[in-house]
């Protein structure tokens, strides 16, 4: 008889299944509807159906409904299962028998010390939202994080309205420049102690894995780039990004850092990733 081991292995043996797995996972914890996923992965909707019902069939997935839509998201205690089930089955809970990596994911996040945490704000184009965040992180706990902020696309520029606002609220905006992720994935890069994408299209995209496996968190927010109307409301939609991922930066740098593991640290990490105020 089949077991739920061997059965979820072979729905993820498909690689299109598990490429839908895989953006959920880089969703998470966000819910997403069919028509986004399909769009992600340039699937046919009847395609991306079929696809997101063997998953859900095999409990890698969960749906809800949201009004006319279904949502999906991965089912955290299922994937952890398959772990556990290779871990314990396959390797016979011997960690030896298991990469190096798996046992570093299992330790605690060393606590605060001298040095400083790396902390990288992820976007398409590093344009806006990804160097409010930076600018942000640094002005608000420079004594703890190093911040940075790096764009998927190879050529942007900062955004007009961006600089204004930085300006506005009274940082500097002087060593500010556009970069993309490449600068921080060469041997010579600063290891990253956490990783958030800001923007759901650079979350959607495949990236490499990030060296030493930092914490990582999705803090979507809308483009204010692409705001309609005057000038005075495209700086609102750019107020409303600066405020809420002021308010998210702000709750990230008053966890208790010394007393919670990666799984707690994980957990806020998700949690304050679906705050989406935006009064300062």
């Amino acid at each position: 008889m089949e077991t739920a081991l061997t059965h979820r292995l072979s729905t993820l043996s498909h690689p299109q299944r598990m490429a839908v797995f895989r953006l959920l996972m880089r969703r998470y914890p966000d819910a997403l509807p069919a028509g986004e996923i399909a769009q992600a992965l340039t699937l046919k909707s009847s395609t991306a159906s079929v696809y997101l019902a063997a998953l859900t069939q095999a409990g890698m997935i969960s749906q809800r409904r949201d009004g006319t839509r279904l949502l999906y998201t991965v089912n955290l205690d299922a994937t952890r299962d398959v772990v556990s089930d290779l871990f314990l089955d396959c390797c016979r809970g011997r960690a030896d028998l298991c990469p190096p990596q798996f046992s570093d994911l299992l330790r605690s996040i060393s606590p605060m010390s001298d040095q400083k945490y790396n902390v990288l704000f992820v976007c398409t184009g590093n344009s806006a939202r990804s160097i409010f965040a930076e600018t942000i992180l640094r002005d608000l706990a420079g004594d703890k994080f190093t911040a940075f902020s790096a764009g998927t696309t190879h050529r942007s520029e900062l955004n007009p309205f961006a600089v204004e606002m930085l300006e506005s609220k009274g940082h500097d905006i002087s060593l500010l420049r556009s970069k993309n992720v490449s600068e921080f994935q060469g041997a010579d890069a600063p290891k990253m102690d956490f990783v958030f994408t800001v923007c759901d299209r650079a979350a959607n995209e495949e990236c490499p894995t990030w060296p030493g496996q930092p914490v990582s968190g999705h803090w979507g927010l809308p483009d204010p780039v692409k705001a309609q109307g005057t000038d005075a409301e495209k700086r609102l939609a750019f107020h409303q990004t600066y405020g809420a991922l002021r308010n998210r930066i702000s709750a990230f740098t008053s966890l208790s850092f010394e007393a919670l593991d990666r799984a707690a640290l994980q957990k806020h990490v998700d949690a304050i990733g679906k705050h989406t105020s935006t009064q300062e």
